[in-house]
């Protein structure tokens, strides 16, 4: 869990000036400004914005999956720091679409990274069921994706992330389709994975509410051009372990919760007005 101390750790993923544009026909599109930033050692970072303010094109940079067009990535890596580029092969992703493979089993696509690294089979399986394990699944080993419901599909994808041992989770909207409830409960076993294993995690996310949850800071983007506005620090107001329905039946709740709203609502109205502009 992070506590005191890893308010202080160094930083994992440092980026200096980093910024994303697009050449749409004549003209250049500027996704994401200049973003200086530190993710620290074993915290999990919350981004939220409006639609279109390049949450998820930061991330992609992150996890080397898009290029970004200036600016540099500096990771620390066994201890040791590189100003090479992103972290390729030392993060794990999930995505909003659970993005399970349909014609293998709950087990075997749990181990599909350890098996891609290769790791052999009696190995992988017994970390790919530790994981399936602890998210509930250990009933379903051998079921495939067409007999599982869309939670079930989310739990297997964060299993898979957890079991490839990564440095870095970049996770984009993951319980973002689910219904409340089903919401709730994997934030819940998220948390949990999450305080044992003390990943770094980059969370990006529409919703003031999971970002409060499952935060220890909230970055707050402007619209687009996507540039850092403010963060602030949950983990203040909301020590860890966490209990979701406590932290939502707090006082505390809603006075952090009106913060983000008032500093993201000009945001998400600049959005608005420019789409609203573009369509008359």
């Amino acid at each position: 869990m992070m506590n005191d101390a890893t308010n202080f750790a160094p930083p994992k993923v440092t980026l200096h000036g980093i910024h994303r544009s697009f050449d749409l026909g004549r003209k250049s599109v500027v996704a994401v400004a200049p973003i200086d930033l530190e993710i620290r050692q074993g915290e999990f970072l919350c981004i939220v914005g409006p639609s279109g303010c390049g949450k998820t094109t930061l991330l992609r940079i992150l996890a080397g999956l898009e290029m970004e067009s200036g600016g540099q990535i500096d990771f620390v890596h066994d201890g040791r720091l590189s100003t090479t580029g992103r972290p390729r092969r030392e993060n794990s992703m999930v995505f909003q679409e659970h993005g399970i493979f349909p014609w293998m089993s709950v087990r075997d696509n749990v181990a599909f990274g350890l098996k891609s690294q290769g790791v052999d089979k009696k190995t992988r399986y017994a970390v790919a069921e530790q994981y399936i394990n602890k998210v509930g699944l250990g009933n379903f080993m051998d079921a495939y994706p067409n007999q599982l419901s869309g939670g079930m599909k989310q739990r297997v994808s964060i299993a898979r992330a957890f079991a490839n041992d990564p440095e870095i989770l970049l996770m984009d909207e993951p319980f973002a389709a689910l219904d409340e409830q089903t919401k709730i409960l994997l934030q819940e076993e998220l948390l949990r994975i999450w305080e044992e294993t003390q990943k770094t995690v980059v969370y990006v996310t529409h919703s003031i509410d999971e970002a409060i949850v499952l935060s220890d800071r909230v970055m707050i983007m402007t619209a687009r051009p996507g540039r850092i506005k403010e963060i602030i620090d949950i983990s203040q107001y909301f020590p860890r372990p966490r209990n979701v329905e406590e932290i939502k039946g707090s006082a505390t709740y809603g006075e952090v919760y009106g913060r983000i709203w008032s500093a993201l609502k000009e945001e998400v109205f600049a959005h608005e007005g420019e789409v609203g502009g573009a369509t008359k």
